[in-house]
């Protein structure tokens, strides 16, 4: 039988390490220690201890993870060029991929366009939503409603 205080040290150390990184995997393992610590005050074999660990740390990691960094994520705002997904602008020079030409005026700035498709041409003065941003150019679609 493992001592149920070695337990609550691993639980402890993984709380440490969650604490100083943040990156939502180690927290997971405190759980599972947890759980084995409790079953080692139990009684229970070594061997279901290690079973327990690795079982609960594993489907809280799979499980609750993904809601967690989702509800993590919920009150962050975008900032700076990644603000600008979403938004819609005005064409000011024809886009096209091929002839490598395009702009937009997105809040009185001039962005380069593209749009995602080769084949896709979106004419002077439409109105654009911007998809994604490549490095300096936007990634933007044709609205079918204009402003």
């Amino acid at each position: 039988m493992m001592d149920p205080l070695l337990w609550l040290v691993i639980l402890a150390i993984f709380l440490i390490i969650e604490a100083v990184t943040v990156g939502l995997v180690t927290v997971w393992f405190a759980g599972g220690a947890l759980l084995a610590a409790i079953a080692s005050v139990a009684g229970a074999d070594i061997i279901v201890q290690w079973i327990l660990f690795l079982i609960v740390s594993l489907i809280l990691l799979i499980f609750t993870r993904p809601l967690a960094v989702r509800y993590m994520k919920r009150g962050v705002t975008r900032t700076n060029v990644n603000s600008l997904i979403g938004k819609r602008a005005v064409v000011i020079q024809k886009i096209d991929n091929l002839s490598q030409m395009g702009q937009v005026r997105i809040n009185d700035i001039e962005w380069m366009a593209r749009t995602e498709s080769d084949e896709e041409t979106i004419p002077e003065k439409s109105v654009v939503e911007i998809e994604a941003v490549q490095g300096v150019k936007l990634i933007v679609k044709k609205c079918k409603e204009e402003l």
